[in-house]
């Protein structure tokens, strides 16, 4: 067995190299949100093994069979004109599973050719529309996926209740004015009519699939894979695009209809854009209060404070409703010598003697922590009294602090107290405050903006 170092779970290192017929002579960690590693197993005859290792931890979350979903749906569509990558095994007991490496690339939003960056993403749309045509029985895998909706209500709501029941025991106790709104908001205009139930993929776009020159060569991360309206994944691909911009969407969605013969509807395109947010702001708010520290907290908060802020518009133009960005109380509060020392110490010193990419992404997420505890202290109490106005306004009696202010507020939006064209705006101008204050963390993903809907 090779000598590694690792923090894998035991088992694992025999378990890779008996599928892999030889010994690991690469184990890297992989930069990204889910727990991966990128695997080489030299065998005997020199020929190499390169595999991509997903694990699922029993502390990594509430769906104790989301990685054996991702890998059941892989393993299906690996029958199917969608291109994926080949599942090596799966492992139940580790859960874990060794995929193929795909030795092509997903940062599609990286391109600096633009003719290239928009075939790939004319492929990517015909792999959707094929995808969406797929017969879901011939798939064989409903005993990993949740029920089949029967109609347009549940194709929207059903993975709404999935979420909300699965992270029941953080939202009993948790309150946050957007997230109580936007749940209620996406019961309220729930889409009414839907096409076909398709496979969804649950999180599509940019960067969740690979590409060689200008073709799609693998869809990949399918964690969140379940049955659905197709108009959502065309909302993932939305959301997708604001992280990872990649040459606009002007007629691909039109491209897609003509592919696959399932009308394109814009809102529903906007609603799900929103669904897909509400549905990752649960788990991403969840870790924000309650990070392990193995997680990665630096980019869960750029995540939190940008995708509310993202909400926060989608919501706006879906519902035609006027935004503004409001002023923040830029110098307040005095520089901090120790945050200074730290953060100088940090790119002067320890970053660039860092070698390996995993240390250096931690070493940065340090950074920005150390630089958002700063912002918090110098800024907070500024932000906290404007919060206490504004719900004041809002609510007819200015709370004694922010902390009953947001508890007021989430109370008077579960009872439905206030109507939409009040709240949007403010809880618009909360996130942007929000984004501010976190700036150093949203500064991971700068610059993110909604493209253009046709």
């Amino acid at each position: 067995m090779s000598k590694l170092p690792h923090d894998l779970p035991a088992g694992t290192y025999e378990w890779i190299e008996r599928i892999g017929g030889g010994t690991i002579t690469r184990l890297v960690r992989h930069v990204a949100r889910r727990e991966a590693w990128i695997v080489d197993v030299t065998r005997p005859d020199g020929s190499v093994l390169e595999a991509f290792l997903r694990v699922q931890r029993e502390d990594g979350g509430v769906d104790p069979r989301r990685l054996e979903r991702e890998t059941r749906i892989v393993q299906a569509l690996g029958r199917t004109n969608v291109p994926v990558t080949a599942v090596h095994a799966w492992n139940p007991e580790l859960r874990a599973t060794l995929f193929a490496r795909d030795p092509g690339r997903s940062d599609i939003d990286k391109l600096t050719d633009a003719r290239q960056q928009r075939a790939v993403m004319e492929d990517f749309m015909r792999v959707v529309a094929r995808m969406h045509a797929l017969d879901l029985d011939s798939l064989g895998i409903d005993d990993v996926m949740t029920r089949r909706p029967r109609n347009a209500r549940e194709a929207a709501l059903d993975e709404v209740d999935v979420i909300v029941n699965q992270w029941q025991g953080f939202l009993a106790d948790y309150r946050d004015p957007l997230l109580s709104y936007s749940l209620d908001w996406l019961r309220r205009f729930a889409p009414e009519k839907v096409a076909r139930i398709s496979l969804i993929q649950g999180d599509t776009g940019p960067v969740n699939f690979m590409f060689q020159g200008d073709r799609v060569s693998s869809v990949i991360d399918w964690e969140l894979g379940h049955w659905g309206d197709p108009m959502e994944d065309l909302g993932n691909i939305v959301v997708r695009e604001f992280w990872n911009p990649s040459g606009g969407l002007t007629g691909l969605f039109e491209l897609y209809a003509r592919e696959s013969g399932i009308p394109y509807d814009r809102f529903a395109a906007q609603y799900y854009a929103v669904h897909q947010n509400v549905r990752g702001m649960i788990p991403i708010h969840a870790v924000c209060k309650h990070a392990h520290p193995r997680e990665s907290l630096a980019w869960y908060l750029c995540y939190r404070y940008a995708g509310d802020r993202s909400t926060c518009e989608m919501l706006a133009q879906a519902m035609e409703i006027p935004i503004e960005r409001p002023a923040v109380p830029e110098g307040v509060g005095e520089p901090d010598v120790l945050a200074e020392s730290a953060l100088y110490a940090q790119a002067n010193d320890v970053g660039p003697a860092v070698g390996d990419a995993f240390a250096r992404s931690r070493a940065r997420d340090v950074a920005t922590l150390v630089a958002c505890m700063d912002r918090r202290r110098r800024y907070g109490r500024a932000i906290d009294a404007i919060e206490q106005d504004e719900i004041g306004a809002l609510l007819g009696r200015r709370p004694a602090d922010a902390e009953e202010g947001v508890r007021l507020l989430d109370e008077a939006i579960r009872a439905r107290k206030l109507p939409d064209e009040k709240l949007v705006p403010y809880l618009t101008r909360r996130s942007y405050r929000e984004e501010w204050l976190y700036s150093p963390s949203v500064e991971l993903y700068p610059a993110r903006n909604w493209a253009a809907l046709d």
